[in-house]
C-alpha cells in the first residue's frame, strides 16, 4: 500500500493524542486546522482510518496501529533531536516533525534500538513501544530513562547527559555526574537526591530531567 501523505500522518498523530490520550470522543475540524474536503482527510476516510461525522473527526480501530505508529515516530525523533543533537525548545521540536516522517522501514527500529529502547518522550509523554522494545524486554536488556522516572531507591547507571546548555552539563560533570557513573535516587520530592559514589547531590526537576539513566528492566 502507497505511504500515507505526512499531512495525513499530522492528522493520525493528533487524533491519537486528543483521543487516545486525552481520552476525547472525537476532535473538531478545526482543532485538527483541516476542512473536511481537504485531500489529507479524505486520504484517511479512503483508508477507513478515520470517520467524519457533522464537524467531528472520529480515529477508527484500523487506524488505530497506523496512529499509534505514527505517534511512536514522533517521540523516537525528539529523543534524538533534544536529547542526542541538543537541539531544544521549537526548534527542536520542528526537526522531530521533520525527522518523523524519515523513519520508516525499519528506520524507527534501528533508532529506538540506539536510544535504547526509551519508554517516554523529553516531555513525558509515553512512546508506544515497538516489536523491539518487547524483544528487548523478554530479554532483560536495559531501558533508558529520565532521572525523574525513577523510584526512591532505585539505581542505575548514567547512559548519558541531554544538558540544555554548557552551564548546565559543567555542574553536572563537576558533581561526577558522568556517563558510566552509578547512581541511586534517594528522595523525590521537593527536589530530587541522588548519590553518585559516596557523594548526595540535589537538583531540581529541570536539571534532573535532562539526566538519562539505564536501568535494568524487570522481568515478570
Amino acid at each position: 500500500m502507497e505511504r500515507l501523505s505526512e499531512n495525513a500522518e499530522e492528522i493520525l498523530e493528533s487524533l491519537w493524542v486528543m483521543t487516545v490520550e486525552g481520552d476525547n470522543v472525537g476532535c473538531l475540524l478545526t482543532s485538527l486546522k483541516v476542512n473536511s474536503d481537504s485531500e489529507e482527510l479524505l486520504e484517511l476516510v479512503q483508508r477507513a482510518y478515520v470517520e467524519v461525522r457533522d464537524d467531528r473527526v472520529y480515529l477508527r480501530k484500523e487506524g488505530r496501529p497506523e496512529a499509534q505508529m505514527t505517534v511512536r515516530r514522533h517521540r523516537l525523533a525528539e529523543r534524538l533531536t533534544m536529547d542526542i543533537l541538543g537541539i531544544a525548545g521549537d526548534e527542536g521540536n520542528d526537526q522531530a516533525c521533520e525527522f518523523e516522517h524519515l523513519l520508516r522501514q525499519g528506520v524507527d527500529t534501528k533508532l529506538c534500538t540506539l536510544l535504547n529502547h526509551p519508554t517516554t518522550c523529553p516531555h513525558g509523554n509515553p512512546i508506544p513501544p515497538g516489536d523491539c522494545c518487547v524483544t528487548a524486554r523478554q530479554k532483560g536488556e536495559p531501558g533508558i530513562v529520565a532521572l525523574t522516572e525513577l523510584r526512591s531507591g532505585e539505581a542505575g547507571e548514567i547512559a548519558y547527559l541531554a544538558a540544555s546548555d554548557d552551564k548546565k552539563m559543567q555542574k553536572l560533570m563537576s558533581m561526577g555526574v558522568l556517563p558510566g557513573s552509578h547512581v541511586t535516587l534517594t528522595q523525590k520530592f521537593p527536589s530530587y537526591i541522588f548519590k553518585v559514589g559516596n557523594s548526595q547531590f540535589a537538583v531540581d526537576d529541570t536539571l534532573a530531567r535532562e539526566i538519562h539513566i539505564r536501568r535494568p528492566v524487570q522481568k515478570n
